[in-house]
């Protein structure tokens, strides 16, 4: 019998009306629309997509957590609502063509980044993993399965005052492409997530503030929904 050095830990999640999917990591794309690159400061002509990843614990299992609390080292939290896929299929090199088969469902969620740090990594020229890849700062919402939604838009609101809304195909790199992209340097495999990138409105967010992040489809009734509110630090 193989003892463990450690308790073996159990994988985040998200929920799903009829099943739960674990969580292997979490893939982010940067500036993906035009307008919040021109917000940033960025060029917003189409470049070569680049990527950052989060954490898998960044995740918040959405079956139990409402509360989230506000994380420590920032002055300048930052929403940024994005359209989740979640991937449930192994492939190298997949083919723009072949790439929406390697999906499970979709979902929303909200890249939280602690822009104070990022703005001094860029500045510094360091990796932004203190600023975007931190305890629950991956809250996303339950899964819905492609057969029954196919995004068409991305919105949120804080405190019932709508911040940020665009349709997907304002992307400047498609769903299709990403993956196509994502597997030219990485090896996807099931329970990976790609968070597509926010559009422009991002701003920041404080203690005591309700942030709902939400999306429709012309495909079906069903909309992924997700709401939480950020409470005091830990």
């Amino acid at each position: 019998m193989i003892n463990f050095a450690l308790k073996q830990p159990s994988l985040p999640i998200l929920n799903n009306p009829k099943i739960r999917f674990p969580i292997h990591r979490i893939f982010c794309i940067g500036r993906n629309y035009r307008e919040h690159a021109i917000e940033m400061g960025h060029n917003p002509e189409r470049e070569p997509p680049f990527f950052f990843q989060k954490s898998a614990n960044c995740i918040v299992d959405t079956a139990s957590v409402s509360v989230i609390p506000y994380p420590p080292m920032t002055t300048s939290l930052h929403y940024e609502g994005e359209v989740i896929c979640a991937i449930d299929k192994e492939g190298l090199n997949i083919k723009k063509e072949d790439a929406l088969n390697y999906i499970f469902g979709y979902g929303v969620g909200c890249d939280l980044t602690r822009r104070d740090i990022q703005k001094e990594a860029k500045k510094l020229g360091r990796p932004w993993t203190t600023a975007k890849s931190f305890d629950y700062s991956a809250p996303c919402s339950p899964l819905i399965v492609k057969a029954d939604f196919i995004p068409n838009d991305i919105r949120l609101e804080v405190n019932g005052t709508a911040r940020q809304y665009s349709s997907t195909d304002k992307m400047i790199w498609s769903i299709s492409e990403m993956i196509q992209h994502l597997s030219q340097y990485f090896r996807l495999l099931p329970g990976d997530l790609i968070m597509t990138g926010t559009p422009s409105g991002v701003g920041e967010c404080t203690i005591g503030d309700t942030i709902k992040i939400y999306s429709s489809s012309s495909t079906t009734t069903a909309i992924p929904t997700w709401e939480f509110t950020l409470g005091d630090q830990e």
